[in-house]
């Protein structure tokens, strides 16, 4: 791909996200000459608004391309190193794009938290992508790159007191200000919808080793009902995206060649407080992770007003714990809300890292923090209002 015209091409430009993404690249890279990237959506018109509305360049490039039309995709995977895709639900939308970037041996980014569809394209195009040398990198937002960036930290901190990785870590959410996603919302609708439609799906659905295929770890914490963490002098709650990031975590971990150890254990939960103030908190957290894929649940391209995104935030505790009982913790947080102004940072540093700092990384099917690991938290750190901080 080194003759491609692009070094990044947005699909999916002038929806909520992809907006974001596109005005994101426009003003932090505007003054980066090397950079050289496009804005593909289905329509010309509305791309021409769209990089007016954000202030892109008014030579900005625009491709018109429609998930409906194979030949249009593939065109576009032609033009570029990588394609950032944020047109989903994926298992509705994404397969034609994915196998467009694998014939033509183009790097993919996505936000996809769907681990049925994930593990699918997986097993159907992986030896292909191998031999393409495109790399498919997925769930390259709030899911699930601050929950790997996150594990792999903590257990560096882990090896350094230590003197090994720990075979348990925690994953807590502390704090969380923003509102989750149309998108997301969609991603879990189509997920419930396909498995309604074929009950065998559902065993994929509930192996935390979806994506680990031919490895299947020790039995994981199942983090579907309140319980209260003597540890953290806390009550915890279910937390609605572990079931994607937790899956994300262990694939890392078999795709980094077990750093973690192949009997790790790992589960994300909800923090909510000590005593029957935090009991009471918890049980609210479960109600509402029900009413967020109601009918009520915003619909995809539907999302928070600027200042919403700028107020919004994420605080994320790791407890890395050794076989004694010795704990060391870490603490990652963003300055944005998760869904929408964070996610839209960080997909667009991943698909940057991969340019710049780690063009090494071998074909096939990756997760960012696999593929991308320190570097990508370097970039994170400089660039998108993430820190990663040693906790006492």
């Amino acid at each position: 791909m080194s003759s491609a015209k692009f070094d990044i091409v947005v699909y999916g430009a002038t929806g909520f996200t992809g907006q974001l993404v596109a005005e994101y690249l426009a003003a932090h890279y505007k003054n980066d000459k090397q950079l050289k990237w496009a804005m593909a959506g289905r329509s010309l018109d509305k791309l021409k608004s769209v990089r007016d509305a954000i202030g892109a360049p008014a030579d900005t490039p625009l491709i018109v391309a429609d998930a409906s039309d194979a030949a249009s995709l593939k065109a576009m995977a032609e033009q570029t190193k990588s394609v950032i895709t944020t047109v989903g639900p994926y298992q509705l939308y994404g397969e034609e794009l994915l196998a467009a970037c694998v014939a033509t041996g183009t790097d993919y980014f996505d936000l996809c938290g769907e681990p049925i569809w994930m593990r699918q394209m997986i097993d159907k195009y992986e030896a292909a992508a191998k031999d393409s040398g495109a790399r498919i990198v997925f769930s390259c937002g709030f899911d699930s790159v601050p929950f790997e960036l996150g594990t792999l930290f903590v257990q560096e901190e882990a090896k350094r007191v230590f003197g090994a990785p720990a075979p348990r870590v925690k994953g807590r959410v502390r704090d969380m200000r923003g509102t989750l996603s149309g998108g997301t919302a969609a991603s879990a609708k189509a997920t419930f919808d396909a498995v309604a439609k074929d009950m065998s799906l559902v065993a994929i659905l509930n192996d935390p080793f979806a994506l680990t295929p031919g490895f299947a770890g020790p039995k994981q914490p199942r983090g579907n009902k309140p319980l209260i963490e003597e540890d953290l002098n806390s009550w915890a709650a279910p937390f609605m995206m572990a079931l994607i990031n937790t899956r994300n975590v262990h694939r890392s971990n078999m795709l980094m060649g077990f750093p973690y150890g192949q009997d790790f254990v790992y589960d994300e939960m909800v923090l909510t407080g000590p005593g029957d103030k935090g009991e009471a908190n918890a049980k609210r957290v479960m109600a509402a992770n029900a009413e967020k894929t109601g009918p009520s649940a915003p619909k995809p391209g539907e999302g928070p007003s600027k200042e919403e995104r700028e107020n919004g935030l994420f605080n994320l505790l790791y407890v890395a714990i050794a076989p004694d009982g010795r704990m060391v913790r870490a603490g990652v947080t963003g300055d944005r809300d998760p869904g929408y102004g964070s996610t839209s940072k960080m997909i667009s540093e991943c698909a940057i890292c991969m340019l710049r700092d780690a063009s090494d990384v071998a074909a096939g099917f990756w997760t960012p923090g696999a593929a991308m690991q320190d570097k990508l938290i370097k970039r994170l750190r400089d660039n998108a209002g993430l820190t990663f901080e040693v906790e006492a």
